[in-house]
Order: structure tokens, then C-alpha cells, then sequence
């Protein structure tokens, strides 16, 4: 009994000593020693995995022109994981002229051009990549017009194995037939310099596609139309030599406004998203825009409507034809956007052929 109460009264002293000392302890070191017993009941503080921190690759692309070597611009910030068709888009954006479907690169000045699925990185040797640009669209358009001017020069010089060399030299030409090979050479070698320094390539542009189809159509028919107006059994105009004149000289006036029309519309202030609608100038052949929204189309059907009057053949009456039909739905379309866009200066405008089409 005694001992027991000995060891209440030991406790009960204890308890008072440990009220005490919290009593006396500052604040702050209440607050320490509160943070010592924490860390001490958790155990030994475990080490943390260090962070890795990936390093991205940045490439920079330098664009040169392929026939001038002068730089287009510089691509930056390309990712070792881009291909090259990524980098197409980013220079559509730094250049928006030239569309990815039209934009060739290589690798070195004339050599092949590079696939639009190879990674950056498989043809970099360094961070800096050097790359040839070549427009696709420009070619697709010269091989589809080189094309029908060779053609019909080689069907003009009648070669011995396309007609019969006897037959040939017995029958002299009628002057149509030279006046029609220098009327059809007029019209390619426009379309071969306006290519070459006035047109733009539309977006919707797939080279490997038009030009299979463009090739087929163009040199097919030309081939065809070549070999009846250069056959030595040519028949000339029923009308003849006053029909011809009339009909060369409708062909030269087409021709001319084509021309015409095709530099308008190649200005910078009719191309792009903030294109306006193409007016007339004091260039009497601008003025077909009053009339229509789409001359250009007008004068090229107007230019084969004279030359299949001025030959009088049955192939360049069908190659007009479609012709006609192509362009009168390209016009259509376009006209429907011009609606849309410009619709104060549609007023009354036809697409095509005035007050009709």
C-alpha cells in the first residue's frame, strides 16, 4: 500500500514537471521541438529521383531557289521528327504563293527530290540544312505546252512515216495550213511565257495528277488536229480565202485579249485572301469585265472557236467543244465565289459568255 501510493505520488510529480517544462518552452521552440518529433517518427528521410530534362533538337532550314541559288527564306524551329512535309507547310505559311503541292526540294542542285515522308533528321548533317526549291506547278504547265508545239511542228514538217513521201511532194500546201501552224505555235508559246512570267498556280494544284491527265489531252488531241490539217488530202475553208482572213484575224484579237486579261488578274491586288475584284483599265480588252467575270475563258473559247472556222476540221470542232464545256464549269464556279465575295460588282455580269452563260 505504501509502495503504491510511493509510485502515484513519483507519477504524479512527473506529469506536473512535464506540464512545467511545456510551460516554460518559448513558442517557437515549441514549434520546433513539435517539428524535430515529426521528423524523427517519420524515419530516415528517403532521396528523391532526380528529374531528367529531354533536349530537343531544332533544325534550320535555309530555302534557295534552285535556278537562281538566292535565298527564299528560312524556315526555324524545325524538329528533328519533321518531315518534309511539315516543312512544306511552313513555308507555304512564310511564302503563301507556293502551295505544298506544287513546292519541290532537293538536297543538292539537281539531284532527285526528296519525299514528303523522310524525317529531317535523315538528311541533316548538321543543325543548319540547306534545300533547293523548285516550283512543281511551273513544270507540270510547260511539259502540258511544250508538248502540242512540238507535236504540231513535227506533223507540219511531215515526216516520211506519218504520210506518204510520194503523196507529200506531188500535193502543194494551201496557205491555211501555214497559216494555221503559225496560229496554233502563237497560242502555245503564250501559254508557255505566261506560265513562265504572269500565271499563278491555284491551290487545289496536284502535279503528278494533272500532269497525266493534262498531257493526255492536250498532246492526244493535238496529234489528231495535226495529222488532218497537214495531210497532204486537205481540203481547205468552203468559203476560202475570205473566211480564213476573217478568222485569223478574230484569233489574233482573242489572243491578245487573253494576254491581256491574264496580266489583270495575275496583279498582286487580285491574288491572295484579300484579293478585290478585277476592274477595267484603258486597255480596251480589259473591258470584257463589264460584261462577264471570266474573260479569260471568253477569249480562249473565242481563240478555238476562230482557228476550228479557220481550218474547218472535224477534230478541232470536238477539241473546242470540250474545251467549252471545261471552261464554262470553271467559270460557273467562279463566278459563284465572285457572288459571294464581291457581290456589289456582280451586277448583271454573266461568267462566261455575255448576257447567255
Amino acid at each position: 500500500m505504501l509502495n503504491r501510493q510511493k509510485s502515484l505520488g513519483s507519477e504524479r510529480k512527473r506529469e506536473l514537471f512535464s506540464q512545467g517544462a511545456t510551460r516554460s518552452i518559448p513558442k517557437n521552440d515549441r514549434n520546433f521541438h513539435s517539428f524535430s518529433q515529426l521528423v524523427l517518427s517519420a524515419g530516415p528521410l528517403k532521396s528523391t529521383a532526380a528529374v531528367k530534362h529531354s533536349k530537343t533538337t531544332y533544325f534550320e532550314i535555309e530555302i534557295l531557289d534552285a535556278q537562281t541559288r538566292k535565298q527564299i527564306c528560312i524556315v526555324d524551329k524545325v524538329m528533328q521528327t519533321s518531315t518534309i512535309h511539315d516543312v512544306k507547310q511552313k513555308f507555304h505559311k512564310a511564302c503563301p504563293k507556293w502551295y505544298p503541292s506544287r513546292v519541290g526540294l532537293q538536297l543538292e542542285h539537281g539531284g532527285p527530290f526528296l519525299k514528303d515522308y523522310r524525317t529531317i533528321q535523315s538528311v541533316a548533317a548538321s543543325s543548319i540544312v540547306t534545300l533547293y526549291f523548285t516550283d512543281l506547278g511551273q513544270q507540270v504547265f510547260l511539259v502540258e505546252y511544250t508538248g502540242p508545239l512540238l507535236i504540231y511542228l513535227l506533223f507540219y514538217l511531215r515526216i516520211p512515216y506519218i504520210y506518204d513521201i510520194k503523196e507529200s511532194s506531188r500535193r502543194s500546201r494551201h496557205p491555211v495550213v501555214h497559216l494555221a501552224c503559225f496560229c496554233h505555235c502563237i497560242h502555245y508559246i503564250r501559254y508557255l511565257l505566261e506560265t513562265l512570267f504572269v500565271h499563278k498556280v491555284s491551290a487545289g494544284h496536284t502535279p503528278l495528277k494533272n500532269l497525266i491527265k493534262g498531257c493526255a489531252f492536250y498532246w492526244g488531241f493535238t496529234s489528231w488536229i495535226a495529222y488532218y490539217i497537214n495531210h497532204p488530202r486537205y481540203t481547205p475553208p468552203s468559203f476560202g480565202n475570205r473566211q480564213i482572213t476573217v478568222s485569223a484575224i478574230n484569233f489574233m484579237i482573242c489572243e491578245a485579249g487573253n494576254h491581256f486579261i491574264n496580266v489583270v488578274l495575275a496583279h498582286p491586288n487580285h491574288t491572295g485572301a484579300n484579293a478585290c475584284f478585277p476592274s477595267p483599265n484603258y486597255n480596251p480588252f480589259t473591258w470584257m469585265f463589264f460584261l462577264v467575270s471570266c474573260p479569260n475563258y471568253t477569249y480562249e473559247i473565242g481563240s478555238w472557236i476562230s482557228f476550228t472556222v479557220m481550218t474547218q476540221t472535224l477534230p478541232v470542232g470536238i477539241f473546242t467543244l470540250l474545251m467549252s464545256i471545261q471552261m464554262s464549269l470553271w467559270a460557273q464556279k467562279k463566278h459563284k465565289i465572285y457572288l459571294k465575295k464581291f457581290n456589289s460588282y456582280m451586277h448583271r455580269k454573266s461568267a462566261m459568255i455575255p448576257f447567255i452563260l
